[in-house]
């Protein structure tokens, strides 16, 4: 039987970096003006509907400020690949067998588990390893 042992200590770090790369992904990248602007309503309804897991105030605050940086063009792909870059390097403190499990576990889930209202995700890997 294989038993899959994850410090705690690594395990924080997936925690963190998924919740880092969870709010990349759902920010998005707005390309035009108008793309910003559909973005724009579709956070604010987020914030009326109660959907977005933030306090209304500041859910609209973020929406306005994601709009704002998106018109000075700061919202780009650019940003998403600053993303994997962190995660890249969250990685890199590992070493071998533990540096290849960190990386399974932030750009290949075999399965994810929560919510960022509810804390953050936890992303599981699976790794069969053959007996000796």
């Amino acid at each position: 039987m294989n038993i899959i042992h994850i410090p705690h200590r690594h395990f924080a770090l997936t925690v963190i970096g998924t919740i880092l790369l969870t709010g990349a992904a759902l920010a998005g990248p707005s390309n035009t003006p108008a793309d910003a602007q559909a973005r724009y309503r579709q956070d604010m309804a987020a914030c009326d509907s109660g959907q977005s897991n933030q306090p209304q105030n500041v859910c609209r605050t973020e929406a306005r400020n994601a709009l704002a940086e998106a018109k000075r063009g700061g919202l780009t792909d650019a940003a998403s690949d600053q993303y994997a870059r962190n995660a890249i390097r969250r990685c890199a403190e590992f070493q071998g067998d533990d540096r290849t499990a960190c990386e399974a576990r932030v750009f290949n889930p075999s399965r994810v588990d929560g919510s960022v209202g509810g804390g953050g995700l936890v992303r599981e890997s699976i790794v069969i390893v053959p007996s000796k």
